[in-house]
């Protein structure tokens, strides 16, 4: 059974998932590959995927799991000394940690919560870095404020590193699907991780928001 999902979500989510899966069924084996990139599941031979975000339509079977926030968060030290934000274009005066994708987005959008219009907001990038650990690492040193899917930023929160900003700001929640290919009848070690991992997936999601 091959499963790809991104690297941060699949080490927090998927592996404990799959580690529980594998001592309940050890007639079946499970390679796990972890990638930011999309993985084409008929191409790249993949039975399964977790994705995050919208989907594009397609002939794919997504079975939704859950939802995931995108929040803003900085060290309390750099809110107290910038200030603590209270509307999106503040953070263009505030120093900001970006991740660079291969497709990146023009500045970062939030949504109006009295109109839900779109606010686009171009910060000022101090830190430029090519993961999202990377980003909440650097957040927890005070170098200045990120904005990252609510699990990359979770450890952080707890120990009271990070401070969340803009709550009221945030976009609509993620979805996150698990996805596979429609090939007819289904092999049997997919259904059974299907039917062991949605329920536990669901609940690990619904815990984090």
């Amino acid at each position: 059974l091959i499963i790809t999902a991104p690297v941060m979500f699949g080490r927090v989510f998927v592996l404990p998932v799959v580690a529980a899966f594998l001592a309940t069924f050890p007639d079946i084996t499970v390679k796990l590959i972890l990638t930011d990139r999309n993985v084409d599941l008929i191409s790249d031979h993949v039975d399964m995927a977790v994705r995050i975000g919208r989907l594009p339509d397609s002939s794919m079977i997504a079975t939704p799991v859950g939802t995931m926030r995108t929040v803003t968060c900085g060290h309390p030290d750099l809110l107290a000394r910038h200030g603590d934000p209270t509307d999106p274009r503040a953070l263009a005066r505030i120093p900001c940690i970006t991740v660079d994708t291969p497709m990146p987005a023009a500045g970062w959008h939030f949504n109006a919560p009295d109109t839900h219009d779109d606010i686009a907001v171009s910060v000022c990038s101090r830190l430029a870095v090519t993961s999202p650990e990377a980003a909440a690492h650097a957040a927890t040193l005070g170098i200045g404020i990120t904005r990252l899917l609510h699990y990359q930023v979770a450890d952080g929160i707890a120990a009271g590193h990070l401070q969340i900003v803009l709550a009221s700001f945030e976009p609509a929640p993620s979805p996150i699907h698990l996805l596979h290919a429609s090939r007819g009848l289904m092999p049997l070690k997919m259904r059974r991780f299907l039917d062991f991992a949605i329920p536990r997936l669901k609940h690990a999601l619904h815990d984090m928001n």
